[in-house]
């Protein structure tokens, strides 16, 4: 079921719909806690609801599954939608946006 629950948070995350997209993304990442695509989209959650400790927290493990933060390329056509997940990650991170 992680794939799916992945997706709908992916989803819930474009729609700017964060509390779901929380839920949705915990419980990918409880079914697949290996996989940091979720992990990404819950700490750019987390920062754009100004919980920027838990998303720090949720970065750092990230960390430890990956030295690569944020992904090197992004699939998306919508400049709108791949602004909104790496503004989340430089807020996540730290870093200035």
């Amino acid at each position: 079921m992680g794939v799916p629950l992945f997706v709908l948070g992916m989803a819930h995350f474009v729609m700017r719909r964060f509390d779901e997209a929380t839920s949705k993304l915990l419980l990918a990442i409880q079914d697949n806690p290996g996989a940091p695509g979720a992990y990404g989209f819950l700490a750019a959650c987390y920062a754009h609801m100004g919980r920027l400790d838990e998303a720090c927290a949720i970065v750092a493990r990230l960390r430890a599954i990956t030295p690569q933060i944020r992904p090197r390329d992004l699939p998306w056509r919508n400049p709108v939608d791949r602004e909104l997940y790496l503004s989340g990650l430089r807020l996540a991170a730290g870093e200035a946006t």
